[in-house]
């Protein structure tokens, strides 16, 4: 108390000595007439100081109203934030709306990222927020987590004014989207391959700014200046539309599943170092909607009645979708619907059109609220399911599908080369309006199924036998795959008489299976309680084919049974009917594809789609070389997880390439064809087909692969020595028969020299997963594994054979002379 007191006086003192000195100052001054009375300076109002709400936001603003009202002024645009929205998780997506030819596609996503308004004396702070690694409030952990986890400042923003009724805030946004701000403009990925440097100001603007109820649209124009742009080169420069979508999060987050990789599945991830495991651990959990039990049909759906959920899903029609199409949209995504019932839901999913404008002026395909198929009239021959989630639960919040308008064109060649050897349908460039609209319901259920979570299933087609796909009553019941999520285009197995057969997969038995783990409720259960239940469901049908998942392999194919663009269980005699019908196919090219009076340019198109398909089934058998079966199984599942393509079949794969590829494919090479489309180009067009197939047997990956089977497996094992043997004897074999060796033989056996050649020098490959894990690729130090020395073995035989060899003709012998200077040149690079 006395101390108190002591400070007390003290305060009075000093209050009593500021003022003596400042009546004694002004008494002087009054002395010398320079003042009667004190007079404060008046301080210069500072740009920066908080304004006038009205002096801000002028009669002139145009606002517009939604989760933040969005002023725009002449050129500038200023948010007003409702106070009560600071702090809230907000998804910002950045898309390429409109882009060069070159630089990806309209609606890629370029970055994603969760941001957090903040407000801080006179600033407002935009901050990114991360969800990567997490611990409960509750733990003693979780202020280490946030100590290594500190939200970066994306950017920051002088407070303008505050709101009328002091419950919201002004700041001037226009400097966030006119800036180079990187994560919300052209991302580094994108900007080294152009060679990107700096950011055109005078080239870049603003385009529009809208609110809606749940989320902020901004479109802004970016153009840098770029050394390599990958059109208008002279320009010197890339221009650019992006789009940035920032979503307001749910406040109450739904309920995580967790992944399990024997079901595929979009996923989003958390490392959790909250948990008991002595290791951090990173929880993998479904992006999928939210489909929730309404209080009142709680009890039906215990009894295993169907409901209609909370909140339906429902997907709009793009108002400028062609009429003619409409339909044929709507019914491939309501035919998800059989796939709900699974789940124990009815209705789940329904496709409307939207509003007029006259019935809803306010109606638009950016406002969060609504999922749309949007129609783009774009020469990109595509479609794409893209969806926006809750990185925190995996919820997805809305999913646009981009459906090009030039899809039909990949949809017209895919059909005609794969069906028009048995399908009248398909026997001309242009289909009938409900041919076209039966490809459109399919690949708009496609479409639908990865805005439902769905990834590629490419494991689905290997689960029927091949002469399955050749029964009308079979496919009639299963479809051509067990699931449409599968790239089993359309059945190129059926042979003409198969009548009635059918033609494309449906929504079938593993979609149904699938959408029914990913999205029946478990009641009264927690995330991690739910493990059992869904294990469960999995093991019901373990080892059953038609329930398996296979990712979808990119770059090095390692298992041969996940493949896209396959049918049936077995590819050699999958490809061989396919083979049998491009074979009928070719020599009726000009009267199925031309008119009188019009150009060559569908037979070209189409023929380049013949080429295509043989391409693939080359790419089918030859992936079995060197091929690992994948299988994922939990720990309580019998057996191994990967294992080697059996040698026999790998044999089988090597005869069949070399009798249909390397032996000069004279059917596809139809002079009648060639005459009218090009003036040269068909002896490369086949070397390149060739050598395609060749590099892919004669990859690193494929070649270390044979090694580490021959380690576990010895004789049972195809071993490189043998399929380097194999190889060589086929392609070479005009050394032991004598015959003459045509061009198209002289350049694969050029190629073969030049491919062992590399192998000699090949740098080390390293193991990286990529792209989401489905890009991996065979670790090998070159150096220290076998292939080099079984190459080198190689050359050394093929010299000794090629010195014995006595050519049938002058230009046989030359080459042969030829190759064995190459060959020299290899093994002696020095002389």
């Amino acid at each position: 108390m006395l101390k108190h007191l002591s400070y007390k006086l003290l305060f009075v003192v000093s209050v009593f000595f500021v003022v003596s000195c400042s009546s004694t100052k002004e008494a002087a001054k009054s002395k010398k007439g320079t003042t009667s009375a004190a007079k404060k300076p008046t301080k210069k109002p500072s740009k920066n100081d908080i304004q006038p709400y009205g002096k801000v936001i002028t009669k002139d603003a145009k606002s517009d109203e939604g989760l933040f009202t969005v002023h725009t002024l002449d050129e500038n645009f200023f948010y007003e934030i409702p106070d009560s929205l600071f702090d809230r998780e907000m998804l910002m997506v950045t898309r390429i709306s409109k882009t060069a030819s070159g630089l990806g596609f309209g609606g890629g996503k370029q970055n994603e990222q969760v941001l957090r308004w903040q407000k801080k004396g006179k600033k407002v702070i935009l901050r990114v927020v991360s969800y990567n690694v997490f611990a409960a409030d509750s733990l003693p952990v979780n202020e280490a987590v946030k100590n290594s986890n500190f939200e970066p400042v994306l950017f920051t923003f002088p407070i303008k004014a505050i709101g009328k009724d002091s419950t919201s805030t002004v700041v001037d946004v226009t400097p966030l989207f006119e800036k180079d701000v990187k994560s919300l403009g052209l991302p580094n990925f994108r900007r080294r391959p152009y060679k990107v440097t700096r950011l055109e100001s005078d080239k870049s603007f603003i385009e529009s700014v809208k609110s809606y109820p749940k989320n902020i649209e901004a479109r802004h124009v970016k153009t840098y200046a770029a050394g390599a742009p990958p059109s208008n080169s002279s320009t010197g420069s890339i221009s650019i539309e992006i789009n940035n979508s920032m979503i307001l999060l749910p406040e109450n987050p739904m309920k995580r599943r967790y992944f399990d990789e024997r079901v595929g599945w979009f996923t989003s991830n958390q490392t959790d170092y909250g948990l008991e495991d002595q290791k951090s651990k990173t929880l993998e959990f479904l992006d999928r909607w939210r489909l929730e039990v309404r209080d009142e049909d709680l009890a039906k759906f215990n009894r295993g009645e169907l409901v209609v959920p909370k909140k339906q899903i429902v997907y709009y029609i793009d108002r400028a979708t062609p009429e003619k199409w409409r339909k044929y949209l709507k019914q491939g995504i309501e035919d998800w619907q059989v796939a709900f019932e699974a789940a124990g839901f009815k209705d789940a999913i329904i496709a409307k059109d939207p509003p007029t404008i006259e019935e809803d002026p306010e109606w638009s395909p950016e406002d969060v609220r609504y999922s749309v198929v949007r129609y783009l009239a774009s020469p990109i021959p595509n479609a794409n399911g893209p969806h926006v989630s809750d990185p925190r639960t995996g919820e997805i919040l809305e999913s646009d599908i981009n459906w090009y308008h030039n899809v039909m064109t990949l949809l017209r060649g895919w059909f005609f080369v794969q069906t028009a050897a048995i399908n009248p349908d398909a026997q001309s460039p242009q289909f009938k309006d409900e041919v076209m609209g039966r490809l459109i319901r399919f690949v708009s259920a496609h479409e639908v199924g990865h805005t439902l979570g769905l990834p590629h299933n490419m494991g689905s087609s290997v689960a029927y036998p091949v002469e399955k796909l050749r029964d009308a009553a079979f496919t009639q019941e299963f479809g051509t795959a067990p699931s449409i999520m599968d790239y089993a285009r359309f059945n190129y197995v059926a042979q003409p008489g198969d009548e009635g057969v059918a033609l494309m997969p449906d929504i079938g038995i593993y979609d149904k299976y699938a959408i029914a783990w990913g999205y029946k409720p478990i009641l009264n259960k927690s995330a991690e309680d739910e493990k059992p239940v869904l294990n469960q469901w999995i093991m019901e049908h373990a080892g059953d084919p038609m329930y398996r998942f296979g990712h979808q392999q990119i770059g090095d194919i390692h298992d041969p049974s996940s493949q896209t663009e396959d049918l049936g269980d077995d590819a050699m005699i999958a490809s061989d009917y396919g083979i049998k019908n491009l074979k009928r196919i070719v020599p009726n090219l000009i009267n199925w594809t031309t008119e009188a009076g019009e150009d060559y340019d569908d037979l070209q198109e189409m023929y380049g789609h013949v080429l295509s398909q043989f391409r693939r089934y080359m790419g089918h058998v030859s992936n079995n070389i060197g091929g690992v079966y994948e299988h994922h199984k939990a720990a309580d599942q019998q057996g191994a997880v990967y294992t080697p393509v059996t040698k026999a079949h790998q044999k089988r794969a090597m005869k069949f390439v070399q009798d249909n590829l390397f032996n000069t494919p004279d059917w596809l090479i139809e002079k009648t064809i060639l005459d009218r489309i090009e003036y040269s180009g068909s002896v490369e067009r086949v070397r390149g087909l060739q050598v395609r197939t060749l590099n892919n047997i004669m990859s690193l990956g494929k070649m270390q692969r044979l090694t580490e089977a021959e380690t576990f497996n010895g004789n049972d094992a195809y071993k490189l020595t043998e399929m380097m043997r194999d190889l060589r004897q086929g392609i070479w074999s005009e050394l032991r028969n004598g015959r003459r060796i045509d061009i198209y033989r002289r350049n694969l056996q050029r190629a073969h020299i030049d491919r062992l050649g590399y192998l000699l020098t090949a740098e080390n490959q390293r193991k990286a997963p990529a792209f989401g894990g489905y890009q991996k690729s065979t670790a090998v130090n070159t150096s220290q594994s076998d292939i080099r020395a079984v190459v080198r073995a190689e050359l050394k035989t093929l010299r000794s054979q090629l010195r014995s060899a006595r050519g049938a003709d002058s230009m046989s012998r030359i080459h042969i002379a030829d190759a064995l200077e190459r060959i020299d040149a290899i093994l002696n690079p020095n002389g």
